[in-house]
């Protein structure tokens, strides 16, 4: 993975709107994350779930916040960090932490995980 450059996520964003798309979002600071030092462990998690967004933005100065903005509300994952396109044409969103654990992935494909 790369760093996020800004722009070129925004226009991999902007290439599914108005697309029904599949998306992975999670978040984690448990047993992979290596945060056991916080106290409670938490998480998120879905999987292949269709939606179609009608507008998207990466915001911040790093780690960003990526939105994808539905009919009725909004998905985002905050504290993301890197980026890839994968040979699926996947876009794959990270956010690693100071150790390269992850802690949040986004992740956009026009088929199923």
């Amino acid at each position: 993975m790369k760093i996020i450059d800004q722009k070129h996520v925004q226009a991999e964003l902007d290439k599914q709107i108005n697309v029904e798309v599949f998306v992975h979002l999670e978040t984690t600071n448990g047993a992979y994350a290596g945060h056991h030092n916080t106290g409670q462990a938490v998480g998120a998690f879905i999987r292949n779930v269709p939606l179609n967004y009608e507008r998207a933005k990466i915001v911040g100065n790093g780690p960003y916040r990526i939105g994808l903005k539905l009919q009725h509300g909004w998905v985002y994952a905050e504290g993301v960090t890197h980026y890839e396109v994968d040979d699926k044409d996947r876009l794959l969103l990270a956010g690693l932490n100071p150790e390269g654990k992850l802690a949040v992935a986004l992740q956009i494909s026009r088929e199923p995980f």
